[in-house]
């Protein structure tokens, strides 16, 4: 782990403690260091090699006295009032007393943060527990030097497997086409995809008289329940939106790329990492791979194939 140190230090912990071993001369440590003399006694000193703290040594109020700090201390204690109430409370007994200084004098002493009380925050709320086959699916935009693609990725609410696709168009063919590469890819079946309300994939409310959506009938044709998010709620489809942004974070956010090949080949390496090889606290330490496994081995009847022909390298099973 790399060492922290301040922005105009010339020397390292090792140097520094080299420097408090060497026998040498001042002078000979300063031209064998390239340092100045003063930094080499400094460090010959010091009995330590890390930064010195700057600043008081006691560190203490210029506008207020002890007593006072006592005071407001002992009577947030008390009180338990946020801040401005505090300082609204405690003007009429130190007048000169303003919110930066009451904060400050907090700070010091660690309180500045009310402890948690239990019922005063609603409890959170967990996922509903599905089998594997239920899948978040939702559509970005990306930029190379070429132009914009579009983003198509989907993600199982269980085992967390991810899969991505990267599109010059993004109407309903491309939705329904993708959903049927998703199909194809994964070794389980796929019992429920929640998407979004947009056009790739689904009719808006207005169109009275479209057809049948491909992306519904592709759902259809497979035994797929197709849930639509609430309109103005992008929160419930917040699993996908979220690996959208760690996507984004992992290639065009961090990379420039001069083609759509470029992005595609990387996109794919990302993923094959993820789901191979990324540990997932939410699954105890296992990879989406290995969850996968693991669930083929208790159900097998919600399977397609087995999972470990996925594996790269000979097929022992």
């Amino acid at each position: 782990m790399g060492q922290l140190l301040h922005g105009s230090a010339r020397t390292t912990a090792a140097l520094r403690r080299a420097i408090q071993h060497s026998q040498e001369s001042l002078a000979k440590l300063a031209a064998r260091y390239d340092l100045n003399p003063k930094t080499i006694a400094k460090w010959k000193k010091r009995a330590y090699v890390h930064d010195a703290t700057m600043g008081p040594k006691q560190p203490h109020s210029t506008v207020l006295t002890k007593e006072e700090e006592a005071l407001i201390v002992t009577f947030r204690r008390h009180t338990l009032l946020p801040l401005d109430d505090c300082l609204s409370s405690l003007q009429a007994t130190i007048p000169h007393l303003t919110r930066s200084a009451l904060h400050r004098c907090l700070k010091r002493h660690g309180i500045s943060r009310l402890p948690a009380i239990e019922g005063n925050k609603p409890k959170k709320k967990q996922f509903k527990l599905y089998p594997i086959g239920y899948f978040h699916s939702a559509m970005a935009e990306v930029r190379t030097e070429e132009g914009k693609l579009s983003l198509f990725v989907a993600i199982d609410r269980t085992c967390k497997f991810a899969y991505a696709e990267l599109h010059e168009e993004a109407n309903k063919m491309v939705a329904a086409q993708f959903l049927r590469n998703l199909m194809a890819t994964v070794p389980y079946k796929i019992h429920t995809v929640l998407t979004d309300n947009g056009i790739q994939f689904t009719n808006r409310k207005r169109d009275v008289y479209a057809f049948h959506h491909i992306f519904d009938r592709v759902c259809q044709e497979n035994g797929i329940d197709h849930r639509l998010t609430k309109t103005n709620h992008p929160w419930t489809n917040g699993q996908v939106e979220r690996m959208n942004r760690t996507l984004k974070e992992a290639t065009v956010k961090k990379y420039y790329y001069q083609t759509h090949q470029h992005l595609k080949e990387h996109l794919q390496a990302f993923l094959m990492a993820y789901n191979v090889a990324k540990r997932l606290k939410r699954l105890k330490g296992l990879t989406p791979y290995e969850y996968i496994c693991q669930c083929w081995q208790k159900e097998p009847e919600r399977f397609t194939m087995n999972p470990y022909h996925h594996t790269l390298g000979l097929n022992i099973y």
